[in-house]
């Protein structure tokens, strides 16, 4: 990947990464054994950490200025670890919004002539084609976005991947799995900062609201409650339960290909095959 022009080095609690042409590769190191174990865990889907810096809220308005993910992996030991990071500072899209608002409390000068940024059509398909590789070697069938607040990120990647009439993104188009509200569930709290302090994580307040950060704190808490809960016995299930998911999955699919199932996309629409109809 070449996106970036420089390359500098930076300190993490976990490990130290060198930034080089926009990629971040991590010292961690995959344990071959375990490609498949995160197919098995995650029902096919390939979890990808993902924090954005905005000019806004609105997604389809509003400038994205910054976009940082993290991939993972099960380490040896079986717990999951952040694998592979990227980030990038993006120039805003033409004629999109800039909140001075929100600029200033993000503390992100979009047009300061010292910062290297690019724009979403140079970074993004690169981007995408690497999680693809990704996903493919890990023995998944798809990304699922992981965040804090995540269908916040998830609108602004799917602006930007409507923007490029991108038709290969490897990211579920509406699935997201969400630290949030697993944090609410696990710690009884919603904020980024104060969960990861309850989970014995470093947080540091005036590192927060830099994609790359929060990015990092947010894989970190995703790793905990995944590892957590396997400590706590409750993964993997059960015999009698990983039956009952077995056959599960196995009739789903079956009234799925006979049409006995109403398939609805994002907007609400039921499909239904004519062979169900027929049955009606």
């Amino acid at each position: 990947m070449t996106e970036e022009l420089s390359s500098s080095t930076v300190t993490t609690s976990d490990t130290t990464t060198k930034v080089t042409t926009g990629n971040i590769q991590t010292t961690a190191q995959a344990d071959k054994s375990n490609v498949g174990l995160m197919a098995k865990r995650f029902r096919g889907f390939y979890p990808v950490v993902v924090d954005v810096e905005t000019a806004g809220f609105n997604a389809a308005t509003d400038a994205l200025l910054e976009f940082s993910a993290i991939t993972l992996q099960f380490n040896e030991q079986g717990d999951l670890v952040p694998k592979n990071t990227y980030f990038y500072r993006i120039k805003p899209f033409e004629g999109s919004n800039i909140v001075k608002a929100n600029i200033d409390f993000i503390g992100i000068d979009p047009f300061d002539p010292k910062r290297i940024a690019f724009t979403e059509k140079e970074i993004f398909p690169s981007f995408f084609k690497s999680i693809a590789k990704e996903v493919k070697a890990a023995g998944c069938s798809r990304a699922v976005l992981v965040g804090h607040n995540a269908h916040f990120d998830h609108g602004f990647l799917n602006a930007v991947t409507a923007r490029l009439n991108y038709k290969r993104s490897p990211f579920h188009p509406f699935s997201v799995i969400d630290t949030a509200s697993l944090s609410a569930l696990v710690l009884g709290q919603t904020v980024l900062g104060v969960s990861c302090l309850i989970a014995g994580l470093d947080f540091k307040e005036e590192d927060a609201h830099s994609a790359l950060y929060d990015t990092q704190k947010e894989a970190q808490l995703f790793c905990f409650f995944v590892n957590r809960y396997k400590e706590l016995g409750g993964w993997p299930l059960p015999e009698n339960m990983l039956n009952k998911s077995s056959n599960a999955v196995l009739e789903h699919k079956a009234k799925v290909k006979k049409g006995a199932i109403n398939i609805t996309d994002p907007k609400g629409v039921i499909y239904r095959t004519e062979e169900a109809n027929k049955e009606e």
